[in-house]
This record gives structure tokens, sequence and C-alpha cells, in this order.
């Protein structure tokens, strides 16, 4: 278990469509829902969990930006190409922002079958398909 992700803890902007789009892709994934309060939701998959709580407003005048100083994007494993392409059409059915669509699904190179895509505070997000 040494060096194996403990939780993922980020901050959010508006919590309800956070839990709203987050819910349904990790369950998806295979997390179950873990623990839930005023500000807060967290999901859970074996020993590892993903927390999104809401940011206090006065810590939302700069809003979230990937190519500043920290978090780039989160990628998951998918269980094949099929799921990719599954929750590809899923993310087209529910209107997100997919990213790269021009050299989807190889936006990662040839070898790199994944969907890119966005959260709603724009945190990119990949589901990749095992080579």
């Amino acid at each position: 278990m040494q060096g194996i992700l403990h939780h993922i803890e980020i901050y959010v902007s508006d919590l309800k469509q956070s839990r709203d789009f987050w819910g349904w892709f990790l369950e998806e994934l295979g997390y179950t829902s873990y623990q839930e309060w005023d500000m807060g939701h967290s999901w859970k998959l074996g020993d590892t969990y993903i927390v999104f709580v809401k940011a206090e407003d006065r810590f939302l005048d700069i809003p979230y930006h990937r190519c500043r100083v920290g978090l780039n994007h989160l990628a998951f494993h998918a269980a094949s190409r099929q799921h990719v392409d599954e929750i590809t059409n899923k993310l087209k059915e529910k209107k997100v922002n997919i990213l790269y669509l021009d050299k989807h699904p190889y936006a990662g190179g040839n070898n790199h079958y994944a969907v890119y895509f966005e959260d709603p505070d724009r945190i990119k997000v990949e589901l990749v398909a095992p080579s």
C-alpha cells in the first residue's frame, strides 16, 4: 500500500454542479459515494477517494486555470477502447466540453486512445484505454 494515492481534495466553485458532473462519471468508473456534508462530497474506489469541497466565496475571485501553477489534469484508466467510446458518447449527450476533437481519440499520440474533457470549473479530465 505504500505510495498508493490516499485521496485527492479539489476545491470547486459550485458544489451542486460539480457533484452532478463528477458523480455520474466516477460511478461509471466504479467509484461509490463515500461521504457527504453541506460543503463537500467524496467518492471512493478501493482505498482511494476523491473529495470535492465548495471553495469559500472570498477565494473565487481568481478562477481556476490548468496552465497556472497547480493541477493540470486528472487521468483515469478506462476498461477498454469501447469504454472510452461509451463515455465519449455520454459526454456529448451531456454537452460536456470535449477537448481536442480534431484529434480524438488520439490527441495524446497514436498509441494513446483517450477522451479529454473539462469539468464545470474547467479542470481537464482524461479517460485513457489500456494500451
